[in-house]
């Protein structure tokens, strides 16, 4: 079959969505649709399910409802459709106050800065609006992010709020209150606003949830504000709840623009009819291109810089629900499709050259954006401009890999605008859901996560025993092996180690440096 005549069969478009899929340039057979229908039906009435408010979760016993969020007509109970409602027209009415200077700082100013604290979802969905829909100009708040527990980092972001902290509006987002990068950059912002002479409370927001530590603060201290993350929404599906709503709001953006572009790509991509659901034909795609077991990675090439920050979105959204040991039935499979990518085309600079040459372990995703820019271009040859440019760089990539048999999906859309990011962040929030269902897991769950936080916290009780052990020793020296023997440690001298280089390298500890390199010694 020629390339057109396989475009034509594999194209899909939908007008009133104003975007576009084409899927001809993964080399799937003409049998391999139908021979997944049946277990995309039963994908079909999985979603169905958790739509309807099945329990997502078991480890948590919650519910997944982040469909309920641009809809909340379909959530399982009215109580429920009502706080969805309320909590949306609260967050419209406070940036409305806050833009109309009815709400003020500590100093009695009106906020032309936000700050928002988070990490994880808490943070990627919010940085990735916010760089996409920005307009400098036009903005009414301008908005920093804490999104590490990187003291530099934090020095970085407030050198350049200096001197704007007194107009400075903090969000600090974490549903439990206990994420310990989200908790230090809440006590450094509040410090940076101590030291300062401001009272931070009348300048904190809180998005949490009901009865966490965050909540119980708010009260406490008496923020300005506080608004609910429910336990049916994860962290990598909150960007349209109040996580990222309430920024993208005070920012200045349509946030019921977003809201309504994903209802409107919920609608489409609930149809059960394969040929008509886009997140079905790319959720196809994803099994196909990596045999359903991950063997490929996703590289996400958005050929518009707005979208710069979408392949690190995608990375939590795609990598955090697939990527998990066992499958429902508690074989151990360790599923997961790695996802990584930039812009193009940056990255016919950079990466590009090793996509088309190089080993073959990936897939591509591109995503053309149709518009260019607001307003006309110019010529920068006679009869092309810019943007002319970045679509024959975008073709002709895609053409140079598909000679060197490198498959690629191409995602269309027709601008960068509120309701299109609603369409592709509902777009694949839904191919998600249908390719686990696929591959016979739970994208809801992360027990990985957890088990990366409960070692991090042994770390941090581990520093706290050595720096004990070495003030209660005043002059004496120890090198790592003999302090992870007085700590009744020695399984965990490496560890030792690390926290003692950190703690020299601070000034927290003295350092005589010996040969060979591991006789070095410590003392407080």
């Amino acid at each position: 079959m020629s390339t057109w005549s396989r475009f034509k069969k594999h194209y899909y478009q939908n007008a009133d969505l104003g975007l576009a899929l084409d899927i001809s340039r993964i080399p799937f057979p003409d049998d391999f649709l139908a021979a997944k229908e049946s277990a995309l039906q039963q994908a079909y009435t999985d979603m169905a399910a958790l739509e309807k408010g099945a329990i997502a979760n078991p480890d948590e016993n919650r519910m997944v409802g982040h469909y309920w969020l641009r809809a909340p007509k379909l959530a399982p109970t009215p109580e429920l459709a009502k706080e969805i409602s309320d909590t949306l027209a609260t967050i419209k009415s406070f940036a409305a106050d806050v833009h109309s200077g009815k709400i003020l700082s500590s100093t009695g100013q009106k906020f032309t800065q936000l700050l928002v604290i988070g990490i994880g979802g808490s943070a990627l969905g919010p940085q990735f609006v916010n760089h996409a829909l920005g307009q400098p100009a036009a903005d009414k708040l301008v908005v920093s992010f804490f999104d590490n527990t990187d003291p530099d980092g934090i020095d970085y972001v407030l050198a350049s709020l200096a001197g704007k902290l007194p107009e400075t509006l903090a969000v600090v987002i974490s549903k439990s209150g206990g994420t310990a990068e989200t908790r230090n950059g809440q006590l450094e912002a509040a410090a940076a606003f101590k030291a300062a002479g401001l009272d931070f409370t009348k300048h904190y927001v809180a998005v949490t949830g009901a009865g966490s530590k965050l909540e119980k603060t708010a009260i406490d201290q008496k923020w300005l504000a506080r608004f609910p993350m429910w336990d049916w929404v994860g962290g990598r599906t909150s960007e349209l709840s109040a996580v990222g709503l309430l920024p993208a709001a005070l920012q200045g953006i349509d946030i019921q623009a977003i809201l309504d572009g994903a209802a409107a790509m919920d609608v489409i991509s609930r149809s059960t009819k394969t040929a008509e659901n886009p997140a079905a034909l790319l959720a196809l795609m994803w099994y196909y291109a990596t045999d359903g077991k991950g063997t490929k990675d996703m590289v996400i090439l958005p050929y518009k810089d707005r979208l710069l920050l979408f392949s690190r979105y995608l990375q939590q959204l795609v990598m955090e629900s697939l990527g998990k040991e066992r499958d429902l039935k508690g074989n151990v499979v360790n599923q997961g499709i790695a996802v990584y990518g930039n812009k193009g085309s940056t990255d016919q600079h950079a990466y590009v050259q090793q996509l088309r040459d190089g080993v073959n372990n990936f897939f591509v995703t591109f995503i053309e954006v149709l518009k260019d820019r607001e307003g006309a271009s110019f010529d920068v040859d006679p009869g092309v401009t810019t943007g002319d440019y970045l679509q024959g760089f975008y073709l002709g990539t895609r053409d140079a890999l598909s000679e060197s048999n490198r498959s690629s999906v191409s995602i269309t859309v027709a601008d960068v605008s509120p309701r299109t990011l609603g369409i592709l962040i509902a777009l694949y929030e839904r191919v998600v859901g249908l390719y686990a269902s696929l591959v016979g897991i739970n994208a809801y769950h992360q027990p990985g996560v957890e088990a990366g936080k409960k070692a991090a916290g042994a770390v941090i009780d581990l520093k706290l025993k050595i720096t004990e052990k070495l003030k209660s020793s005043a002059g004496q020296t120890f090198t790592a092996d003999s302090l992870a023997t007085a700590l009744a440690v020695p399984e965990k001298t490496e560890l030792v180690f690390k926290v003692l280089e950190h703690l020299a390298a601070n000034g927290s500890v003295k350092k005589t440096t010996n040969t060979p390199w591991f006789e070095s010694t410590y003392a407080s």
